[in-house]
């Protein structure tokens, strides 16, 4: 078998089935289905998918990760061996750096995600740092640079996909060589047969289709460290790079457009989450209500916020709400982490549209 194949169906037999909806077909990259995101796991056959160049197909037993760089014993493991080593499983939210774009005004370049590029997946891998001990990294070494196996055209030069972290992330015990998620082996297009996760940041750190890993003495400028997943201003100023998840809620009931009765009790629910092993604090709703051009908006309630599955995994919940008046609303939530960080009113726009996250917002009418 020279690769594995794509996984498009639920966690196992009597799943329900939710296929990603497709937002650019070559290179495959699609959004996890709303309904999807009310589980607390999402299925691997609805998990996003973020693809640069095309999916590469490695067999588990042809695949290589060479460890080396600035190390005093460079080595090269395969897939049985990492296997064999002693696993860490972690509840991890991956979302795209990108993740709400196609919401922001004007709308920046990229994939025009709405706010379905996320997913929490149950995740089990290696540490890499066995792996950096094993290799000797310099004591001079600053940075990993983690290289996939997929490639394309940048600027008329096949280039890899690399990023680096700092060296005390990478070294971090919960910074995985992931090499099954839900419990199966990773599925071809999230990253198979390994792939890197990295708690709490941007899924860009996540490197898929793992095949190198080098420690180097001084920055890493690479494409995807020093020219892309950059927060710009609107004049193009670097502002930082793309690197811890910020705090934000989603509202996954009820759905969109849904009709609601006055006088009766809806429940509303959904989803939280923040970055870097950060703890939520407090998730609140209000309800807004317009009718003839008049805007009117109640007060914040906080809502009901269930434990999450570990550090790094998000938590549900839930506010249960009853309406006195008949006429549309729009029902907002937002989430505010243990550092004080809250969701903004508004999408904080930057020239190439990352870290969206605004208040999370649906229409209902109340009848």
């Amino acid at each position: 078998m020279s690769a594995w194949p794509l996984s498009r169906d639920g966690p196992g037999p009597g799943a329900t089935l939710w296929a990603p909806e497709t937002v650019t077909a070559v290179p495959y990259n699609a959004q996890t289905p709303a309904a999807a995101l009310t589980e607390p796991v999402t299925p691997v056959g609805a998990f996003f998918v973020r693809d640069h160049f095309g999916i590469p197909g490695t067999a588990p037993g042809r695949w290589r990760l060479r460890v080396g760089g600035a190390a005093a014993a460079p080595f090269a493991i395969g897939y049985e061996e990492l296997l064999a080593m002693e696993h860490r499983e972690l509840d991890v939210v991956v979302e795209c750096a990108g993740n709400g774009r196609g919401e922001m005004t004007p709308r920046p370049p990229g994939l025009p995600w709405s706010q379905q590029a996320v997913g929490c997946a149950h995740f089990a891998g290696v540490p890499f740092r066995a792996l950096a001990a094993r290799a000797l990294i310099a004591p001079a070494a600053l940075e990993i640079v983690f290289t996939g196996a997929d490639r394309g055209p940048v600027g008329g030069r096949p280039t890899p996909f690399e990023r680096s972290l700092p060296l005390a992330v990478a070294l971090h015990p919960d910074t995985l060589l992931v090499t099954r998620m839900n419990g199966e082996p990773l599925a071809r297009e999230h990253g198979a047969p390994v792939r890197l996760v990295v708690p709490g940041r941007y899924a860009v750190a996540d490197v898929k289709w793992l095949v190198g890993a080098r420690a180097v003495t001084s920055p890493f400028m690479g494409v995807f460290q020093s020219e892309e997943y950059l927060y710009l201003a609107s004049r193009g100023t670097p502002e930082g790079p793309v690197t811890s998840v910020r705090v934000k809620s989603l509202i996954t009931e009820p759905e969109p457009d849904t009709a609601v009765r006055r006088g009766h009790e809806t429940l509303v629910r959904g989803r939280a989450w923040s970055g870097g092993g950060v703890a939520l604090r407090r998730v609140e709703v209000r309800a807004e209500y317009e009718d003839d051009d008049r805007h009117r908006e109640w007060g914040w309630h906080e809502a009901l916020l269930e434990p999450p599955a570990g550090p790094y995994g998000w938590s549900g919940w839930s506010y249960r709400w009853t309406p006195r008046r008949p006429g549309p609303y729009r029902l907002v939530s937002r989430a505010t982490d243990a550092r004080g960080e809250t969701q903004p009113p508004h999408a904080p726009w930057n020239a190439r549209g990352y870290g969206c996250n605004p208040v999370a917002g649906v229409e209902v009418v109340v009848v």
